[in-house]
């Protein structure tokens, strides 16, 4: 899965209608340019792939009064929520050893109701038992990585990674079910989550379609 397009499509979703600038924006405020590949070119690449595809609707308004282009407003389709839900529930129940996929579910993941974020998590602390147990088939970790040769880290590294992510999986469930948060079945999830403007993590470097 890319977690550009669950970015993307979560980012325009939040605003109703936003220009590739605010998505930027959004994802830069994230730190998204740090732990995935959200770099601006990515992203207006993304905005224009996925209005080809009908996931999101592009909208030429008028220019502005200073002239230039007219700039191009996404809104996202029925198309595009359904995509958007089927990768954000796909990322939060898969494992793998990469992160940025499961950052980003984690980013959206009070769009879903509370009860289901719940469920999917749990299923996720299910694939990732399953997941560590196909790992210890060919490695025991009583034995040490040595057993292996050098390359028993790498499956030594996996285990530890699991056992962090699953601690780390049933903290949140726990957190979750003791109401924390406020989902989409229960309210403005978003409410006081942003500082006011300037963005304190924006890159501050200009892409020739900010302005478009």
């Amino acid at each position: 899965m890319s977690a550009i397009r669950l970015l993307v499509l979560g980012a325009v979703r939040m605003h109703g209608r936003a220009h590739g600038y605010q998505v930027r924006g959004d994802l830069e405020y994230w730190g998204a340019h740090e732990w995935s590949h959200a770099k601006p070119g990515s992203i207006y690449h993304a905005l224009k792939q996925m209005a080809k595809q009908g996931l999101l609707h592009a909208h030429e308004i008028a220019p502005s009064t200073a002239g230039g282009p007219p700039r191009t407003e996404y809104e996202i389709t029925e198309r595009g929520v359904e995509e958007y839900y089927r990768l954000l529930r796909e990322a939060l129940v898969t494992y793998d050893q990469r992160g940025d996929v499961k950052t980003a579910a984690v980013g959206f993941l009070v769009d879903l109701p509370r009860a289901e974020a719940v469920a999917l998590l749990k299923e996720r602390t299910r694939r990732i038992v399953e997941w560590r147990s196909g790992v210890l088939e060919h490695y025991v970790p009583e034995e040490g990585p040595e057993q292996l040769g050098h390359i028993g880290e790498i499956m030594n590294m996996w285990v530890h990674t699991a056992d962090s992510e699953a601690e780390w999986t049933h903290g949140l469930i726990e957190r979750i079910e003791g109401g924390a948060y406020t989902f989409a079945d229960e309210g403005d999830p978003f409410v006081d989550v942003r500082t006011p403007d300037p963005n304190p993590y924006a890159t501050g470097t200009r892409h020739p379609e900010d302005d478009l």
